[in-house]
């Protein structure tokens, strides 16, 4: 039985000292691959503490892949092949684009197409905007006729938002990371811009397949050779990437996009011990949902792991606060500060010293966490809604990615050559109720041997939307899956 050392002093949760605990032993190797952990009820027994904080702790443990759980018999310590992680890196807890395809993330496409109810992909919930915080912060911005915010400003980004973000990231995902290693930009597509300027002597990049299709447009009409990698429940698959012969390895590891999977704690470590076999490895870490996690404490930033230096961290405020805020931020690695200042750092920043100034202060005053906390919560009950409805009606659907972001995967039957074919079906049935639905298929780079899928996204939606679509569905696919339900 373990023995764990419990703080009932600590401002730290109990399961979360449960769950740090078991994770350093298993990076130590004390806990070793193949070993069985104790069961969730005899280990809430020796420790003296609830069973649900057992199932938390294991929890977590499973959705970043540290253990996994074999039915009938109890969860076991799952493989870790290469243990570059150190303790000081870990996490420290103190699209619709036209009508028919779902390219984008940041900022949304409106459908032309007058649907009833449209399971977008983009945007956010609107209502719970804090307006009259807004407008105050603009009024102070602007009180004292501040002519400076009016001039250029530096180049990376006004110094007092480059600190309130590497404050926000320390704190939010474990980041360590120096003000003048972070870049302020309007957008992930102008964060990538600055990238091929830096490595535009590196023309080979692995993405995930499938893939943000908007990131490989930008890559592609840049002429870069892409390489796509497949997925699965651990997600990319990294043992394929040494044979792509690729510089760059473009990935979503906190949670996979679209398919909604995180890397596992094993590929993680892989994914970092190729970056750092050769020199000139990079890898790209989109961190574009991470604010919203609805089952235990948000996965540490792949960035969090790098002993290398070689992670270049990206995120927005575009899911937390709103897309038209257009302002998104880059970790450059220190080795690659100097070729930045040489070949790319007279762009200017693409963000007004306006927005900037007010970005900052809602940061630093606590509005932005206060306003996150009341978004998770909103969203925590349109994801339980949907999940509830799903559940209770007839599709014969399988649910993944529902642990974290703003959209489902829904995966129906088995792997199939004509995948592609089905989801237009189902997205076609859907449209005829008024239902707007978005294809897997859609964002992959190679199509592959899978199940047919499609994508439900709820973050605009009303509850009562959320039933008449779910009710719409159903309807809709009748005829199709008449053999299932």
């Amino acid at each position: 039985m373990l023995t764990i050392p419990i703080e009932t002093k600590s401002k730290m949760p109990i399961y979360e000292q449960i769950y740090r605990y078991i994770r350093d032993d298993i990076i130590s190797g004390s806990l070793p691959c193949g070993m069985k952990l104790p069961s969730g009820r005899g280990l809430a027994s020796h420790l003296s503490v609830s069973r649900n904080t057992i199932d938390m702790a294991y929890g977590q443990l499973v959705a970043e892949g540290y253990i996994e759980p074999v039915p009938q018999k109890g969860y076991y310590v799952c493989k870790l092949d290469y243990l570059y992680a150190r303790k000081e890196n870990l996490y420290n807890g103190g699209s619709a684009e036209g009508e028919q395809t779902g390219y984008g993330r940041e900022g949304a496409v409106e459908s032309k197409i007058p649907y009833k109810v449209d399971f977008s992909l983009n945007g956010v919930d609107m209502d719970y905007f804090p307006y009259g915080t807004w407008r105050k912060l603009m009024r102070e911005c602007l009180i004292d006729d501040n002519k400076d915010l009016f001039l250029s400003g530096d180049h990376q980004g006004d110094l007092e938002l480059r600190q309130a973000v590497q404050s926000y990231l320390y704190q939010s995902r474990g980041v360590r990371c120096k003000p003048e290693q972070i870049i302020i930009g309007a957008g992930s597509d102008y964060m990538l811009l600055l990238l091929s300027r830096i490595f535009e002597s590196k023309k080979h990049i692995a993405m995930e397949n499938p893939t943000y299709k908007q990131a490989y447009t930008f890559f592609e009409s840049l002429g870069y050779q892409i390489s796509p990698v497949s997925v699965d429940e651990q997600g990319m698959r990294t043992e394929l990437l040494e044979a792509t012969g690729a510089e760059l390895a473009y990935v979503t590891p906190a949670h996979h996009f679209p398919m909604g999977m995180v890397l596992s704690a094993s590929r993680r470590q892989k994914l970092l011990a190729w970056a750092g076999g050769q020199e000139g490895r990079y890898i790209i870490e989109d961190d574009y949902d991470s604010e919203f996690r609805y089952a235990g404490k948000p996965i540490p930033a792949l960035h969090s792991q790098d002993p290398f230096g070689k992670v270049i961290y990206i995120g927005t405020f575009s899911k937390a606060i709103a897309p038209g805020i257009r302002i998104s931020y880059m970790v450059l690695p220190e080795k690659l500060l100097n070729r930045y200042h040489q070949v790319a750092d007279f762009y200017f920043s693409t963000v007004s010293r306006i927005d900037q100034r007010l970005i900052s202060r809602f940061l630093l005053q606590g509005d932005f966490e206060r306003h996150l906390n009341r978004m998770r919560k909103i969203y925590k009950t349109k994801h339980d809604m949907l999940l509830q409805e799903l559940r209770e009606s007839r599709l014969p659907v399988e649910i993944a990615g529902s642990s974290a972001g703003l959209h489902f995967l829904l995966a129906v039957g088995g792997k199939t050559e004509d995948a592609a074919e089905q989801e237009k079906r189902m997205v076609e049935a859907a449209a005829k109720e008024g239902i707007h639905i978005y294809a897997l298929s859609d964002f992959y780079i190679r199509e592959e041997l899978r199940q047919p899928a499609v994508l439900l996204g709820y973050a605009r939606l009303k509850e009562a939307e959320i039933k008449e679509g779910v009710l719409a569905l159903q309807k809709a696919w009748e005829g199709l899956f008449l053999d299932r339900m």
